[in-house]
């Protein structure tokens, strides 16, 4: 099976570990098309990371309007598929997006199944031209793929009626995101940990907010970049805990592990807004794989994705988050029983060996003919 994925999310070392795993399965043929950098809109350029890709090739594609989420596209990316003729071109982007029309527009003219990749959980219409862009995935694409629940549902509402799956994105590898070493554990301060965006929408205040209520041992460390960073740096200083929070830049997706064995706990307190919500929370997988545990709010896929791996608690409310962490601070057994939960929660829904044979099953189904093709829905949750 000659596979050709098109994606900006495998610029990571990281995340290609999941590629990696499908292309070491029978039978698979895999090229995977990036672009040579991300900018990030409100955060950080992300830029390819060199590493090893046994046993398949990474075509590094130019990109035009970079950085623009629907407007962006590959240029070269039709002249790439029809020298491979894929069987099945796997594009990574949302079904209303310029990219995704453009890629599956050209895998059609050479025959290839095709599916597309949702993350919206955000109900709109969608305007001209990307309603129709949509429409068009909606009648050409094999199969749809959706991040969460909601994605899923949106995806539905909007009229398609092929097969669906829900899955995650990408997984970790379990070897490479392992458990902490005992030393690291249970020690004194109890450091909380944020990693991601710095944007309003992530909810970084009221984890600052929560931290005040705390008892003074318990620290905050927060790892990334974007916008609302002053912001961020003002509202500590004037609740006073300031001298209490670590800022560090964004860190290789590589050295991930090594940030997660520095927490004690792991926080994604995000915000729902009116064109937002959590779409799914990668950062929480990779912090349970650590065996360390995580506390979220319950913005879009964060509850489906924690499970019993951690605790949930409402959003925007930082009296319940400073409960949360009071929880897992205070009870020694707890707090082990949430680690072990996380890391079997992983090992069970999250690997990339896991999400690479569910996506070759995918695969599989695309190529059999409609009439014997099954609708499944494959939960990682």
């Amino acid at each position: 099976m000659n596979i050709l994925i098109l994606s900006k999310a495998l610029l990571s070392s990281a995340y290609r570990r999941k590629t990696d795993a499908l292309a070491a399965l029978p039978g698979v043929q895999l090229t995977v098309a990036s672009p040579a950098y991300w900018q990030e809109p409100r955060a950080q350029r992300i830029d390819y990371e060199p590493g090893p890709t046994p046993n398949y090739h990474v075509e590094i594609l130019p990109m035009r309007l970079n950085g623009k989420h629907h407007f962006h596209y590959y240029p070269t990316f039709g002249a790439l598929v029809r020298r491979l003729r894929p069987d099945i071109v796997h594009v990574d982007e949302e079904s209303f997006n310029l990219a995704t029309f453009l890629a599956l527009r050209a895998a059609h003219h050479v025959g290839a199944r095709t599916c597309f990749y949702n993350y919206a959980n955000i109900e709109r219409t969608y305007p001209p031209p990307f309603g129709w862009f949509e429409r068009y995935a909606f009648t050409h694409a094999s199969h749809a793929l959706a991040c969460s629940h909601e994605a899923a549902t949106i995806i539905r509402n909007h009229g398609y009626t092929g097969p669906l799956s829900i899955i995650a994105q990408t997984g970790v590898d379990p070897l490479h995101f392992a458990p902490r070493p005992a030393a690291l554990i249970a020690r004194q301060p109890f450091t909380l940990g944020y990693v991601g965006r710095l944007v309003p929408e992530k909810g970084i205040a009221d984890l600052i907010s929560a931290l005040a209520t705390l008892p003074p041992h318990i620290r905050l460390r927060i790892i990334g970049s974007g916008t609302h960073a002053e912001v961020l740096h003002q509202h500590a200083t004037t609740i006073g805990v300031a001298a209490r929070i670590e800022w560090h830049a964004p860190v290789a997706s590589h050295a991930i592990p090594t940030v997660m064995h520095g927490l004690d706990a792991l926080v994604l307190p995000s915000r729902t807004t009116a064109n937002w919500k959590e779409q799914f929370g990668r950062v929480l997988v990779e912090a349970m794989a650590c065996g360390v545990p995580v506390i979220g709010s319950d913005s879009g896929e964060i509850p489906h994705v924690i499970g019993d791996g951690g605790i949930v608690y409402a959003e925007g409310d930082s009296i319940a988050l400073a409960h949360a962490v009071l929880q897992l601070s205070e009870n020694p057994q707890l707090y082990a029983d949430y680690s072990q939960k996380a890391r079997q929660r992983v090992q069970q829904h999250y690997t990339q060996q896991a999400l690479a044979s569910q996506y070759l099953q995918i695969y599989q189904q695309m190529l059999m003919p409609a009439q014997t093709a099954k609708s499944p829905s494959h939960p990682t949750q």
